[in-house]
């Protein structure tokens, strides 16, 4: 079985990647400070008369702190604009409030070391002693940057993780969903450029891993999946969070795997249960294959094994035959009517 290697952008990928990769690292409470007082006090040595030279550095300061931080805002991803998949990946990874908290953080000691920076350089002229103003004004800006550490620490680390979600692109979806251990990076793998980590224990798979295909109607995406356990979903983990979050959002048609031979350690009856579950939750076709055919034979879903290659064409052609038919311009065929 041959597939593609190689795996070209499209557009809403580039765009997906720009906004998680052009998103610069985010500077510690002393890094601000520390650049902006470098080059404050650059300016200030331009200056003869002393008490001139404190009112610029005051001002220089409090416009680069201030610029900074509104980068800051300006450059990182704006969260209700992602599509609903990265938007399901921040709540589940970070929480959504929570990162609009610490946006907003960054927003407030933006806009009170503005206003405190230029308000204290508004009045150094007047002051009898315009050093000790500079002093005052120094302090506070660092006190108010200071306080948003946390936050900016925290943003950081999100956008050190965010930058690498995995690259979903508008085109053909196949979501494989089932029990650990069931044979889906397997198929991922036999199937697709994605390599996915392959081994006999559950829970091998750590997040969503996306492949892709070249077939006669053109290039198809699979996504490899965390597995689901059958448990409510309060319970249920961020990895398991992750895979249903590709299921209801990314979908165009879901492969579920189930290994009749249990080795994968889980009961039919506890998988066929977690069948009817998903069945529940999506609004896209649900095809049902039981891997492992080189172990036991089943009649329930299409037999496959990835060890032989048994069956794999027939459930490729199964996904497939769901997938829109559309006109030479990519259009589907019902718009034309």
């Amino acid at each position: 079985m041959e597939h593609d290697t190689t795996e070209p952008l499209d557009p809403l990928v580039e765009v997906n990647r720009f906004q998680f990769e052009r998103t610069p690292t985010i500077p510690t409470a002393d890094e601000i400070l520390d650049v902006s007082f470098r080059r404050a006090a650059k300016k200030r040595k331009e200056k003869h008369n002393k008490d001139r030279a404190n009112e610029e550095f005051v001002r220089a300061v409090t416009a680069s702190v201030h610029d900074r931080l509104v980068s800051i805002l300006q450059r990182f991803p704006d969260i209700d604009t992602l599509p609903p998949f990265y938007q399901h990946m921040v709540e589940i990874l970070y929480g959504i409030d929570r990162m609009k908290k610490a946006l907003g953080a960054v927003g407030w000691a933006a806009w009170h070391v503005r206003e405190k920076g230029y308000s204290i350089a508004s009045t150094m002229r007047r002051a009898d002693v315009v050093a000790d103003e500079r002093r005052r004004a120094v302090a506070r800006i660092a006190s108010i940057v200071h306080q948003i550490d946390p936050e900016l620490r925290f943003l950081n680390d999100a956008r050190n993780v965010l930058r690498k979600l995995p690259h979903v692109s508008d085109e053909y979806t196949i979501v494989v969903a089932g029990y650990p251990n069931v044979g889906k990076s397997s198929f991922i793998r036999a199937v697709s450029s994605a390599a996915p980590e392959v081994a006999g224990y559950p829970f091998t798979t750590k997040g969503v891993i996306i492949g892709h295909r070249e077939a006669p109607s053109g290039r198809i995406q699979l996504v490899d999946t965390p597995g689901i356990l059958d448990r409510p979903a309060s319970e249920r983990n961020p990895i398991e969070r992750q895979a249903l979050a590709a299921l209801m959002d990314i979908a165009d048609v879901c492969l579920f795997l189930i290994d009749p031979s249990e080795h994968c350690g889980f009961s039919l009856e506890e998988q066929h249960r977690l069948l009817d579950e998903v069945r529940s939750l999506v609004q896209v076709p649900v095809l049902v294959a039981c891997s492992k055919a080189d172990i036991v034979r089943s009649c329930e879903g299409l037999p496959m094994s990835t060890a032989t290659g048994e069956g794999l064409d027939a459930v490729l052609d199964a996904l497939l035959a769901h997938r829109p038919v559309t006109d030479q311009c990519g259009m589907p065929s019902d718009s034309m009517q």
